[in-house]
């Protein structure tokens, strides 16, 4: 099977990337980049092609047909402070690429068998402790907004053809990038230590 990652180089999407090309799926990573940079330093079963959500068509397009599509392309909400203009690319890098391949697997022919589409647990806001199902209804904070925007592109912009599953990632944890990386720094310093009252939740 084909499966075509958007937000196949960032720190989600590069490590299922590799691990589906090491199971043996032909894998093309659509990247905002010039894909001939990537290609010759490509792992075995990697394919890069170059991709712009914010033009319509082009040769990437022609990869969604008859593949699973996968989609974790969006500014990193970890990059930087969320001023009002980094709120804005945090959305709005989501919505465009959302659209954009909705777009082509409208067009496509055959259509894409499933859109896997990227969210977060941010969609239900702070609960604390509390223990929640997949049908709880969304929080009303600034992530809540930005995953029912991206959930809310993916369902409606694809149409009835193609199965969407909307994952609700948490946390996740590496050495190398994410939230793990920039909550090291301080004790890296040597001023590492407990933060607040050791009741603060993490999904």
């Amino acid at each position: 099977m084909k499966v075509v990652i958007a937000g196949g180089t960032g720190f989600l999407g590069r490590p299922l990337a590799e691990a589906l090309a090491a199971d043996g799926r032909e894998v093309v990573v659509l990247t905002r980049g010039d894909a001939r940079d990537k290609a010759p330093g490509s792992k075995s079963g990697l394919r890069f092609v170059s991709w712009n959500p914010s033009v319509e068509g082009g040769a990437w397009a022609a990869e969604i047909a008859g593949a699973a599509v996968v989609n974790l392309a969006g500014e990193s909400i970890a990059a930087r402070r969320w001023t009002a203009a980094q709120k804005q690319r945090i959305v709005e890098s989501r919505v465009r690429a959302t659209q954009s391949l909705a777009r082509a697997i409208r067009a496509a022919t055959p259509s894409a068998l499933v859109l896997i589409n990227g969210s977060a647990v941010g969609y239900y806001g702070p609960l604390h402790d509390e223990v929640v199902r997949e049908d709880h209804a969304a929080g009303s904070d600034f992530l809540s907004g930005v995953c029912r925007r991206w959930e809310s592109e993916a369902v409606e912009g694809v149409g009835g053809a193609t199965r969407v599953a909307c994952i609700r990632t948490g946390l996740a944890l590496e050495k190398d990038g994410g939230a793990l990386e920039r909550m090291l720094i301080p004790f890296k310093l040597g001023v590492g230590g407990p933060l607040g009252s050791d009741r603060q939740y993490w999904p």
